[in-house]
């Protein structure tokens, strides 16, 4: 049995590893400090999860904001990269300090984890955080997880927790993803307008889905909005694990949405291999191959990329790099490890490969891309 509706996430059989996200909005309040109440009903709540048996995952926003108040920051600290990397190195004490405090009074342990986009890119590195999380979760700590906001500059950073959330939760092999938001759910269209319809349950996202998402966050606080969330519903997907949205805003939002059914959710896809999950949810590609509908068709059966499908080759890159493979529409098909640089690829695109030794001058692998390094999305 899979998880196939809302209520799924509160059973320990179906969800034994949680990862529930918590959006800045909701955790600091419009004066720049935190909501207290609220965090010890959600508190209380997670800790209800553990004592059923779950195993829980937090990853918290709310240290740009909490630091902003303190160091009197304009515009909640995001004014510049600098004001941004200062409120957060002063807020994220803070925010650390609130966690360790609310969840010892349950008797639990919080970790803090402070993570950039590269800890979760490089393949070391990922093993290193996937050997951290389980340990934690053995000892029956709570990982309490940000990003590093006071390091991360645009080329390392997430930008947003949702996506954050969802790559901690491949990390840690958890079973589902739960989005604390100002909103309940995808809607069919902006919430705002007469009519709008939320929907309960996406089996899997498509450009329609796509369509349906709108960006930035309402309240001014964070940094994401729903299209990221979209974003991580793949990401999570692919690793096959099942996402939630849900409101935060309720005082005990996560026993009034489950409760309800009222959210929606992404359902899990079927869980790939560990390396080939990682692959999927990269978010830095250094390039990209657009390739005709005959290759479109022959990765879809599980075949490799040979340059004879390949029509255009963009971007910068070296071989080991992951790049995107789009196909004849533009739609991305699969992410793979290429075996060449790009002006190879570039020089065999097109080409048969029993020309590519003449070409290259020297014996040419076995694909562009291996199926063995190579993941549909």
């Amino acid at each position: 049995m899979t998880i196939s509706q809302l209520d799924h996430l509160a059973d320990p059989a179906l969800a034994p590893r949680l990862v529930v996200k918590v959006g800045s909005s909701l955790l600091v309040g419009a004066d720049g400090e935190p909501r207290r109440a609220w965090l010890h009903a959600l508190v209380a709540e997670l800790a209800a999860a553990r004592a059923r048996g779950q195993e829980v995952i937090v990853v918290s926003s709310g240290a740009i904001a909490l630091g902003a108040r303190r160091l009197g920051l304009a515009k909640g600290g995001r004014g510049s990269l600098a004001d941004a990397q200062a409120a957060a190195a002063v807020g994220q004490i803070a925010l650390a300090g609130i966690w360790a405090e609310l969840l010892g009074q349950h008797g639990a342990t919080a970790a803090q984890v402070l993570l950039t986009l590269d800890d979760l890119e490089d393949r070391r590195r990922w093993l290193n955080v996937t050997a951290t999380l389980g340990t934690l979760l053995a000892r029956g700590a709570v990982p309490v997880i940000n990003e590093n906001d006071t390091v991360a500059t645009q080329e390392i950073r997430f930008g947003d927790n949702d996506r954050l959330a969802a790559r901690v939760g491949q990390a840690a092999a958890a079973s589902a993803v739960l989005l604390l938001s100002d909103i309940d759910g995808l809607y069919d269209r902006d919430p705002r307008e007469a009519g709008a319809t939320r929907i309960p349950v996406v089996r899997r996202i498509t450009s329609e889905i796509r369509a349906m998402a709108t960006g930035g966050s309402s309240s001014g606080l964070g940094s994401g909005g729903m299209t990221s969330k979209l974003q991580a519903a793949d990401i999570a997907g692919l690793a096959g694990m099942a996402l939630a949205i849900i409101d935060g805003r309720p005082q005990t939002p996560i026993g009034a949405a489950l409760g309800a059914g009222r959210g929606t959710l992404f359902l899990a896809r079927p869980r790939k291999a560990a390396r080939k999950a990682w692959l999927g949810g990269k978010m830095r590609m250094r390039g990209s191959v657009h390739v005709d509908a005959g290759a479109a068709v022959a990765l879809g059966q599980g075949a490799s990329l040979l340059a004879a499908g390949v029509t255009r080759v963009e971007g910068q890159f070296v071989r080991g790099d992951a790049i995107a493979v789009l196909g004849p529409t533009g739609d991305v098909l699969a992410r793979g490890l290429s075996e060449y640089d790009a002006a190879e690829c570039t020089a065999l695109a097109g080409r048969n490969t029993r020309d590519h030794a003449e070409i290259l001058g020297y014996a040419p692998r076995s694909a562009l891309i291996h199926r063995d390094q190579l993941v549909l999305v």
